[in-house]
């Protein structure tokens, strides 16, 4: 029946279960609108969802599971198992996470297995070409670009590709299905003119939210989007791209930070990233945003105190110094600050006023907005919350002190933990419950490369801040992860720029 889809719309009806449409009848109704709509077939989430939607109209449904995993993160149809209720309740194929990530969970085999057994075609979603060919060679049935742009080899995609549809259509004998940050019907259009099979869509017909959220971000911007480019300098990676005002990311791409560099070595090394990232957009640039681990003085663009992060960064006359070379205006901002102001104009806080951003990875950085203004403190150097002390006399942090929250809650502690993230959620809790005490904000938003896709995480401080947090039920403060996602950084230098 998947032969039959040639050249049509597939919708995806799915909702998570922070969302108003979560239930098995939400989902049939969409399905019921898709398929009024002119839709030849739908995809799907768990039996219950698929049974529902089978019951509700006569298209076929592609069947997955998500179901968290120890590294938690959602995977696509895990086991076996799952395939089996899908089928039982109605689906007529399977698909299956087949990316890296997937291999490493044995998807490739998986795929083989559910195939032998049950009798459905089985599809692979994939990133990458070198995951489409092993998947190809593993027997998939159809190869579908889903997890282009949501896996850690992909996080500089932040658009659909025709292009990379139309290299896997020439590299693969196995049938191409376009799926994955398509919002337009004129995307969908250059997907089947690429040599897509058929095409995907789900957000941009399926998430009211996420709908209503681009237009709110377009109508803040101006009648014809301007375009910047934001740099976002951490201590292991430099992530550089063009955007527009509306919220739209032309290009981005990242390049390794050089280590042990002195002032003048990163200086030079911002501009050629903004150089690169100016000739990527392919069109004007209004304006520069940088934004960089360490505290910044945003009347000068003058780093005032940078941690063992960055050595010999304090000082550094970052606005001054690119200014002269590149001729156009350049703003500077701390990056766990400029993360904040991306998140309430482009993402998770889109409307709130008094919300707090945070973001998990290499370190532990905060940005805090009230009454919609940015805290900065008398001497800009507000919103280190990371560097509160949380086990006197404990390991030694970058800042020059002992038990700091960061050292508790970053990349590094998780290793040392091995693994194991309800530790490393521990901490963050009662980090981020001093933060509700103090601030009392209405969104808690938090990104980062430990919190991107890690829905496990959320379960967890879900979990715990009632307990932690005295009048929680009262506050109703939300716990949301960033919208962002992996290009949050380049996105809040972007931010930066447009807020001149």
């Amino acid at each position: 029946m998947i032969r039959g889809l040639k050249g049509q719309l597939i919708v995806s009806c799915q909702a998570v279960e922070k969302e108003p449409f979560f239930s098995p009848d939400s989902m049939a109704r969409f399905a019921r609108a898709a398929r009024d709509g002119g839709a030849a077939g739908i995809r799907a989430n768990s039996p219950e969802d698929i049974r529902a939607i089978r019951n509700a109209v006569g298209l076929p449904v592609i069947g997955i599971q998500k179901r968290m995993m120890d590294d938690g993160r959602i995977l696509i149809t895990p086991t076996v198992e799952d395939a089996a209720a899908l089928v039982q309740a109605g689906a007529i194929a399977i698909a299956v996470d087949c990316t890296r990530r997937g291999q490493r969970y044995g998807a490739l085999e998986r795929l083989a297995r559910i195939k032998k057994k049950f009798e459905v075609e089985v599809l692979a979603d994939i990133a990458t070409e070198d995951e489409a060919v092993y998947a190809e060679a593993a027997g998939a049935d159809y190869i579908l670009t889903t997890m282009r742009g949501f896996t850690v080899d992909t996080t500089h995609v932040r658009r659909f590709e025709p292009e990379f549809v139309a290299r896997l259509v020439r590299r693969l004998g196995t049938p191409v299905i376009a799926e994955g940050r398509i919002h337009s019907p004129e995307q969908a259009r250059t997907a089947l003119e690429a040599g897509a099979f058929a095409v995907v869509v789900g957000g941009a017909i399926t998430k009211p939210k996420e709908i209503t959220q681009r237009f709110v971000t377009s109508m803040r911007g101006d009648a014809k989007p301007r375009t910047v480019v934001g740099v976002d300098l951490g201590g292991t990676n430099t992530k550089a791209g063009a955007v527009r005002s509306n919220g739209e990311l032309v290009q981005a791409f990242a390049v390794p930070t050089p280590a042990r560099a002195t002032q003048l070595d990163l200086l030079d090394h911002l501009e050629k990233q903004v150089r690169r990232a100016m000739e990527a957009a392919g069109e004007p640039v209004s304006a520069v945003g940088i934004a960089t681990a360490g505290w910044v003085d945003p009347a000068t663009g003058t780093v005032v105190h940078a941690t063992g992060n960055l050595p010999f960064w304090t000082g550094a006359p970052i606005a001054a110094a690119l200014q002269q070379v590149l001729r156009l205006p350049v703003y500077v901002e701390n990056d766990a600050n400029a993360f904040a102001l991306a998140e309430g104009r482009f993402g998770a806080a889109a409307g709130a006023s008094s919300y707090v951003g945070l973001t998990v990875g290499t370190g532990l950085g905060a940005g805090v907005v009230m009454e919609r203004r940015l805290l900065r403190g008398a001497h800009h150097l507000a919103n280190a919350l990371g560097h509160m002390v949380v086990e006197p006399d404990g390991l030694p942090c970058t800042c020059g002190q002992k038990g700091c929250l960061e050292v508790y809650v970053n990349s590094a502690a998780l290793a040392r933990y091995e693994g194991s993230l309800e530790k490393l959620a521990e901490y963050l809790a009662r980090g981020c419950a001093a933060v509700v005490h103090a601030y009392d904000p209405s969104v808690l938003v938090i990104g980062g490369g430990l919190a991107v896709n890690n829905e496990r995480l959320f379960e967890l401080l879900r979990e715990r801040l009632p307990e932690l947090v005295f009048a929680w039920e009262r506050r109703g403060t939300k716990v949301m992860a960033s919208g962002l996602g992996y290009e949050a950084g380049v996105m809040g230098a972007a931010a930066v720029a447009l807020e001149g």
